[in-house]
Parts: C-alpha cells; structure tokens; sequence
C-alpha cells in the first residue's frame, strides 16, 4: 500500500529474484549459442563485472561525506561548489595563461616550463587566487626554489599562497631510473614553512600508469609511494598529521568512466586506512588528469569524447581537481583552440550538466559500490607485496616487472581490438586530415616505459602514408551485396585500420567477374569476403584464379573451419578476434612496406 492507503501498482506483480532472471537471461543467450559468462567482463586486476548487481552485492558501509573511511569524499558538502579547474602549461605563455583564468580556468599546471619564467608567465595572475602547481621533474628542487621567489615577492600574504611545489623525487625514479634525491626534497620542505597552506610534494601515480598499469596497480604504487614520503618527512621531525598535510595525489582518469569513479573513491578509503593506522586519519586530496595512454594522434577529435567521460568519471569520483588534456596533447604543443575545448569540457559538466550539484551521485549504486570495494582490496594487496618487497624504491624492479605483464596483457587486447579505439583499430578515416602542431618539449626517459594505447596502429597507418602508393587489398566479394556485406565491411575496418585502401568487387556472380575487378584494383593481395554457402562453393575456384591472375597472398574473412572443407589455398584468417595486428603486419611484409621498429609490441 502507498502512504493514500491505496494499492501499489508493484503490488500486482510477484518480486523477481535473481534466479528467474538469470533463467531468462540464459534462455536468451542459449538461442545464439552464447552462455552466461559471455556476458562478464574481467578488468586487468582480475576483477569480474558482472551483468547485474543487487542488494546481495552490498559492501561494507562507505561512510559519509567528509568523515573517515572518505570514501564517499573528502569534504562534508562533496563537490557542491564545484572541483578545481586546472590547466597544464608546458610552454610560457602569458597571454595563454590569462586566457585560461578568464574563462573558467583556476588554477594552474606549470609542466617543464623553465624556472627563470615563472616570474614573467605569472606576472598578470592574482595569485593570493588561483594555486599554482610546479611540476619540475627533476629539476624539482629548482622549480621549487623559483616559485617560492615569486610568491614571496608577490604582495601576497603567505596564508594566502595555495599550489603545490611538485617535489616527487620518486615519480622522477620511476620517469627516469635516476636515483630518488630526498635531500632536495628536506632542502626544499623547509624553505616552504613559511606558507603554512601550501602543499609540497606530488605523489604522482601517472608514470605507472603510462606504463601500462592496471588501475588497481597505479593505485598501490602510488600508495607506497605516499608511504614512502610519510617516512621521510616524519624522519625530518615533523608529525604525521604535519606530513600528510604537505602531500596531493595525481591520478589518471581513463574513458571507462565506471573505473574511474571507483578508483578515486577507492583511493580515498585506501589513503585513509594508511592514516589511521599512522595515527592521523585523513582525507586525501586528488588532482585527475585524463588518461595521456589513451589520447590518440589519429582522428584526434575523437579524444575530446574520452577526455569528457574521463572528466565525468573524475567529477563523479570526488577528484578535488581535474586537469583535462587538450585533444590534440599526443601530437604537440596544443593551441589556444583546443585548450579552450579542454577547459570549456569542464565548465559544460559543472555549469550545465550541474555534475556537482550532488554530493557523491554514485553513492549507493550496488554497481559502483562493489568495483571501489574490489579496487581497493586488489589495491591493498599490491601495496603489501610492494612493502615486503621493501617499500619504494627499493621495489621498483618489482613494479617494472609486474607493470611489463599488464602492458603485454593489455598489448594483446589492443592487437585483437578487444579494447577497441575508436577512429584508429575500430571506424578509422584514411581520409582524414592530418593534424599539426608545434613539437612539445621532450618527456625525460631511462626509467618506466611511457606507452599510448593507439601507437602501434599509429606506425602502421605512418608506413602506409610514407609510400608512394597507399597498400591495397582487394575485397574479393563473392555473390550479391547481402551475402558479403557483413564480413566485408569487418575486413575493411580491420586493413583501414592500418592505413590500407581497401577496394571492394561489389556484387558478382562468376569467377571470372571476381579476377576482372581485381586485375583493374591494381592491389597485390586479396581477400574473400562471403557467406559460408558462397565460399563452400566458390572459396576453392576464386582462389586460385585470383593467384593466377597475380595475387601473391589471399586472405579469407572468417575462420579457418568456414572454407577448410572447400580446399582453398588460403595464406590468413581473418575474423573476429583474431590479432589485427599481426594481419596488418604479415600484409606489410607481403607487400615490403617498412614499418617503425620503434613500436613497442
């Protein structure tokens, strides 16, 4: 009954349980040959996401808002009042700098900029306003040094002075394999007393991330790597409550925008389970930056829709500052158009889509819920195994290792477009125009490989522009367009996708009008694409008439039992899951077309 005392419309259907629907479900797929685990997904940290979630998959109780475990956020009012609009600038431009703070930018991502700058690209800013965050790799000491001049020269009162100083000499290990130089950090830790709201070091989890790490294993990285801070800095003689105070977290925000949202609440209660236990719980304080592994320099646009679930998924997580990467961040020094798609992502979210008008929305979802208790627990685990290994940096040959395997795993879905890219494995556009930008300051090496998820498809669509020819395969089509459009449209989004023209015979009827369109393609090597009646019938003959006619490799669009009965001559396979880029390779090599040797595989 509802509170009128009449009868609720549930009220006349029986309550469903978990077993009827799964019943359902398993009807459904039985029909096309599917089963129930089809339909889990495993996350890289061995995590299954199942279909449905219920009432039965609740966890322990997160909390509130602004208290202890924080999973549920940071502050008491959550993001109400909006996060932390940050931009990153990598070059000094004070006119690019204005622009930003005028136009919904709050504070500010100095990256690499050369220290003796700071003075001039600043020199406009109200900075008792916006906090600046330094970012001096390793250089930090020096970067440090320069933006304590200017605030100190500032009329600016030190209470005032909000940013960070970017010391991480162990982000910098992990970039450059250089040993970790705590003693700039001491030296600089007490040149920054005077300023008792400013923040000094970054635990930066985005070199494993770049990596190729999974979520759970940036996360317990990072969080030795905050241990390893407490240590030192407590060792210096402050408390530890003095010592958590000075440290601000950076994560990378991916498109999988439910990862996200769980990783930074899951970070938040891991943070504050390493506090409590150092006997000063507190609330960790989160810049997300969107994920540089999955920008793209194919199709760029398509990077401002990741950066816009990325930001959503930070936003919803609780991040208290998000820095969204201009699209066009993989290909160069970005441009005061797409810096102002970066910054005006966020505004749209916060303003329009009124994202922080609620505090913690995810708060509650079973879904949600579960993932952050998982992430943690995966986290936590990887964490322990970092600390008995020695904490950081003593682990870090660990951490590179275990890294490796998650970036080959993760390679290996990549190649069979498993984890698909949009505009670069899956839908790309050999017509696009390209995209140019002045070169950006080169990244410091030597330490953690830093990989993108899109480059080795990247190489592959650069040697097929750098010939004086597109590569062809032709699109050997067998019968009427119903018949072959399926596979044929699969095989040209697998060749496309690697910069291959790929001409198409259209609908035929004979053998003979199969080799004619081929023979006037100009390509060297083809590929049938048919129904499984059109190549029991035509697979054998077309086949060899195509080799006669010149083919030097033919390739079939479906697996190997589909023609094996036929006995055509058949080189490669192609099909859903199959490695596209071993396909793209082998036909590479067939036609001769160098490729970079510097992808990394």
């Amino acid at each position: 009954m509802d509170p009128s005392g009449e009868l609720a419309l549930a009220a006349e259907f029986p309550t469903p349980d978990r077993e009827q629907w799964l019943e359902l479900v398993q009807g459904v797929l039985r029909k096309s040959g599917a089963d129930f685990g089809s339909l889990i997904t495993t996350t890289y940290d061995g995590i299954e996401v199942q279909p449905l979630y219920t009432a039965d998959d609740q966890v322990p109780d997160a909390g509130f808002p602004g208290l202890a475990p924080f999973t549920r956020g940071g502050r008491p009012q959550g993001a109400v009042e909006g996060w932390d609009v940050r931009q990153q600038h990598r070059v000094a431009d004070r006119e690019a700098v204005m622009a930003d703070l005028e136009n919904g930018v709050t504070s500010l991502w100095l990256k690499g900029l050369d220290p003796a700058a700071y003075d001039d690209v600043l020199a406009d800013v109200y900075l008792d306003l916006a906090p600046i965050v330094v970012d001096g790799g390793e250089g930090f000491l020096d970067a440090g040094r320069a933006m304590l001049r200017v605030w100190d020269q500032r009329p600016v009162l030190p209470s005032e002075v909000r940013g960070n100083l970017g010391a991480d000499p162990l982000g910098v290990r992990a970039r450059t394999g250089q040993p970790a130089d705590f003693a700039a950090l001491t030296d600089l830790l007490g040149k920054a007393r005077a300023f008792p709201e400013l923040r000094v070091v970054v635990v930066d989890g985005l070199p494993f991330h770049e990596a190729g790490g999974s979520d759970a294993q940036e996360l317990g990285a990072s969080l030795a790597a905050g241990v390893a801070y407490l240590r030192h800095l407590t060792g210096t003689g402050l408390s530890v409550a003095e010592a958590v105070r000075l440290l601000e977290f950076r994560y990378a925000a991916s498109a999988d925008q439910f990862l996200t949202i769980a990783k930074f609440r899951a970070a938040r209660r891991l943070w504050a389970r390493v506090t409590e236990v150092a006997g000063a719980p507190s609330a960790q304080l989160q810049h997300a930056v969107t994920s540089p592994a999955m920008m793209t320099r194919r199709d760029p646009w398509v990077n401002m829709l990741r950066t816009t679930l990325a930001c959503f998924g930070a936003g919803l997580g609780g991040a208290d500052a998000v820095t969204v990467l201009p699209f066009d961040a993989a290909i160069g020094l970005s441009d005061d158009f797409s810096r102002r798609i970066a910054r005006n992502t966020q505004s749209l979210l916060l303003e329009e889509s009124r994202l922080a008008g609620v505090i913690d929305p995810a708060g509650g979802s079973w879904y949600v819920e579960r993932l952050t208790d998982d992430l943690a627990h995966a986290a936590w685990a990887w964490f322990q195994e970092i600390e008995a290994a020695g904490g950081l940096p003593a682990a870090f040959d660990l951490v590179a290792d275990r890294m490796a395997v998650t970036w080959e795993n993760r390679r290996k879905r990549l190649a069979d477009r498993s984890d698909a890219i949009t505009g670069v494995s899956e839908f790309p556009n050999l017509a696009e125009q390209p995209v140019t930008r002045r070169s950006a300051p080169a990244e410091p090496g030597g330490g953690l490989p830093r990989v993108r998820y899109a480059e080795a498809y990247e190489a592959l669509r650069d040697a097929a522009e750098a010939t004086p020819e597109r590569p062809k395969v032709f699109l050997a089509t067998l019968g009427p367009v119903a018949a072959h459009t399926a596979r044929a449209s699969f095989a040209a989004n697998l060749f496309q996708a690697g910069g291959i023209e790929t001409p198409n015979a259209g609908p035929t009827r004979t053998v003979e009008d199969v080799v004619e369109r081929f023979r006037e393609s100009g390509a060297r090597i083809a590929c049938l694409c048919g129904s499984e009646t059109s190549y029991a019938e035509l697979a054998a003959p077309v086949a060899e008439a195509l080799r006669a006619a010149g083919a030097e490799r033919v390739l079939l669009a479906g697996k190997k039992s589909t023609a094996s009965d036929s006995g055509a001559q058949i080189d490669e396979y192609v099909f859903m899951g199959c490695s596209a880029l071993d396909v793209l390779e082998h036909t590479f090599e067939a036609l001769a077309v160098p490729t970079s040797s510097g992808v990394q595989r």
